[in-house]
């Protein structure tokens, strides 16, 4: 399951992220263990699973440092084709001004052509104003020459400069496509990271032979039982909740809230509808809750106006209860046994 997308962006930095919940691991480990003492070992066990993640953790320092070095790369491109696109504004700019210039020396040069012979020839019996003559009509002949010659420099450069713009441009979407390659192949070694973390932790207390779980007292400052508390820790670190979780509260409503066993994750504030970056975040919880359901001991998940339960593993369209809050539109709720 994909986590990081156009919001990663919302879930930091790859490498902080693995090194937090890796020490959070080692932190709590033995208190997981020690709290599912007398069941059976997960599978695999925590020894396999321990060394799988430190080869994912050896593979993923590799892959982010190929993404850096990508992002480097990235970054002379972008300033080598933007240096590229001004000297091409230059070069055309030049190029417009030298071809207008040209265009009139050449209407010039037409409009003049059938009257300078007949002026060379009306001078024939001066010849010193004759000579004048020849000397403008050879100075205007090397200035149309040396006029020429800039132009075809200044259409080479013109040319050279489009071209390398145009190399430049293809460099860079060349790199773009391979960084975004890059970004995802670390991305889905992360999310790999994350979900071994997971299968670190079992929830706390006696599962019974069908799957539920012995009720557990909540406590703490937060009024939570252990079971709730370890899927809100787990759900906080793997997709950061910005607009808050909201557990426990008195009002009796024939939930999970009073008894400390349901926590609602927001997704916006104040009732109203969040964004689409967020309804994707509730829909990533939700379905990250539902494939660790039967390790952590969460018996159903809402979300938007649908139920799903444990017992069933199925979605369930539910009745509509008036409002955006209500329908569960800007958060998904877990309750656990």
């Amino acid at each position: 399951m994909a986590v990081a997308s156009p919001a990663g962006r919302r879930r930091g930095p790859l490498r902080p992220l693995v090194v937090t919940l890796v020490a959070g691991t080692a932190a709590t480990l033995l208190a997981v263990s020690s709290a599912t003492a007398g069941q059976a070992a997960p599978k695999p066990t925590v020894k396999q699973l321990k060394k799988e993640l430190a080869a994912l953790q050896k593979e993923s320092d590799k892959l982010i440092t190929d993404y850096y070095n990508g992002r480097i790369n990235h970054q002379k491109a972008e300033k080598a084709e933007k240096s590229a696109r001004e000297k091409l504004a230059a070069a055309q700019e030049v190029y417009d001004r030298e071809s207008t210039q040209l265009r009139a020396m050449a209407v010039t040069q037409y409009m003049r052509g059938g009257q300078e012979g007949l002026t060379l020839l009306g001078n024939e019996h001066d010849p010193t104003a004759l000579m004048s003559k020849l000397a403008l009509s050879q100075y205007l002949v090397d200035q149309q020459d040396a006029r020429l010659r800039g132009y075809a420099q200044v259409r080479d450069d013109h040319k050279q400069a489009r071209d390398e713009a145009k190399t430049r441009a293809d460099e860079l979407a060349a790199l773009v496509d391979d960084l975004g390659k890059r970004k995802e192949k670390a991305e889905k070694l992360i999310d790999q990271i994350k979900d071994k973390i997971d299968q670190l932790y079992q929830a706390p207390g006696v599962r019974r032979s069908d799957g539920t779980w012995v009720p557990q007292l909540p406590g703490g400052s937060d009024n939570i039982t252990p079971r709730m508390r370890l899927v809100k820790m787990l759900v906080k670190e793997r997709f950061a909740v910005p607009f808050g979780i909201g557990c426990y509260r008195t009002i009796q409503d024939g939930g999970e809230h009073p008894l400390g066993r349901a926590c609602d994750f927001m997704l916006s504030r104040g009732g109203s509808l969040p964004s689409a970056a967020e309804v994707e975040r509730g829909n990533e919880i939700a379905a990250w809750a539902i494939k660790n359901s039967k390790r952590l001991g969460i018996m159903y998940i809402i979300y938007r106006q649908r139920i799903w339960h444990a017992r069933t593993g199925t979605w369930r369209t539910m009745s509509d209860r008036g409002g955006t809050t209500a329908n569960h539109f800007d958060h998904p709720h877990i309750s656990v046994y």
